[in-house]
């Protein structure tokens, strides 16, 4: 989650700096504990692969969602730590990311 600065009013320590954001480290794909799994809810009946439990900065969730969508040749999106893929891509997804080294499996139904 991103900071605003905005959220703080005031300090009494002189050496504070308002711009400060806290960056978030990505963890290594061998630390990632990540869910493949199929959703449909509120899609109007459309498939699409969801990978949730991403850990790390956006711009490495946008770079992995980017070479996912790539493979599998379909579009999709990124945020809030999750990535969405358009269809029915668990077990194309599960083997590409355990190429990539991390950890991964399908989850649900």
């Amino acid at each position: 989650m991103k900071k605003r600065s905005g959220d703080i009013v005031y300090s009494t320590n002189p050496d504070f700096d308002y711009g400060q954001e806290e960056s978030i480290k990505t963890l290594p794909p061998q630390q990632q504990n990540l869910r493949i799994m199929l959703d449909k809810k509120q899609r109007r009946g459309k498939k699409v692969t969801l990978i949730i439990g991403f850990i790390g900065a956006e711009d490495d969730l946008l770079t992995l969602s980017k070479q996912l969508k790539t493979a599998c040749g379909v579009g999709g999106s990124a945020k809030d730590n999750e990535i969405l893929i358009q269809g029915d891509f668990r077990e194309k997804i599960l083997q590409l990311l355990q190429k990539q080294g991390y950890k991964a499996k399908l989850a649900g139904g």
